[in-house]
């Protein structure tokens, strides 16, 4: 059992938790919970610890047969963790690779979340999670956008991550102009928006791009889109939250794709 926080595999753990640069040095990304653990392929799991008190269970005990896994004292267990009551379980798993080929050639029409530069982990892991739900087929990040693997965003997809193809870009511009070429119709959530969201139609191969949280698109990104659309507002309220406004083009195109599908059937 590892009793002391100066061990070199808790290190690591530590280091993987914190810094993107040592997630890229390494190829992996820390996921922590119990069921974090049940979501994860058990191919892509790398090595697996668990605290003390939680091998005190039955079922906890089961659940991490067949993989080799190192027992960490429950203060260690802390210190290694990211959240503040830590349940007693995380386990390195390795990353993704996917290409923007990957993410075209997913069956049926397209249904692309694009963002530029969103940066709050939460929004991040929203927008995958609701993404799962809503059916799209990938998402498209600027490489200023929060890194995926952050063990905030790895919460927030709820598993989601293991599912989702997803691509980082350096050249956001280029990487709309070859999706364009492939026949998708790009959708800017913008408050110059000409229509309501609800007024266009998403059956076809569909993008829709999301900006910063509080600047937005830039002008260069949002001039990329065939269409502005908005989200109509009461009050004073003049926008939404990233992830919120994202969630609610996602929902209206899995509405109009239900509605369409139950009426050929």
């Amino acid at each position: 059992m590892i009793t002391s926080s100066a061990n070199g595999k808790v290190k690591q753990v530590m280091n993987l938790m914190k810094k993107s640069k040592a997630r890229k040095e390494t190829g992996l990304f820390a996921a922590e919970g119990l069921r974090m653990f049940k979501e994860l392929p058990a191919d892509r799991i790398d090595s697996v610890f668990v605290s003390e008190s939680f091998l005190k269970e039955k079922t906890h005990r089961s659940l991490v047969e067949g993989f080799r896994y190192e027992t960490v004292s429950d203060d260690v267990f802390k210190t290694m963790a990211d959240t503040q009551s830590p349940q007693g379980i995380l386990a390195l798993v390795k990353q993704y690779s996917y290409t923007i080929e990957d993410i075209l050639n997913q069956p049926g029409p397209a249904f692309l979340m694009i963002l530029e530069t969103v940066q709050d982990p939460g929004n991040l892991g929203t927008i995958l999670r609701a993404g799962e739900g809503a059916g799209i087929t990938g998402v498209i990040m600027n490489d200023t956008t929060a890194d995926i693997y952050n063990p905030k965003v790895i919460r927030s997809t709820m598993g989601s991550i293991c599912r989702v193809p997803f691509i980082y870009t350096s050249d956001l511009k280029g990487t709309l102009e070859k999706i364009k070429s492939q026949g998708v119709r790009l959708f800017a959530a913008h408050l110059d928006g000409r229509n309501n969201y609800e007024k266009e139609d998403y059956n076809d191969n569909t993008g829709f791009l999301i900006g910063n949280e509080a600047n937005g698109l830039t002008e260069e990104i949002a001039s990329m889109a065939d269409c502005f659309i908005k989200i109509p507002m009461k009050g004073e309220v003049e926008s939404l939250n990233a992830a919120v406004a994202a969630s609610v083009l996602m929902f209206e195109t899995a509405r109009q794709r239900r509605f369409v599908s139950d009426r050929k059937s």
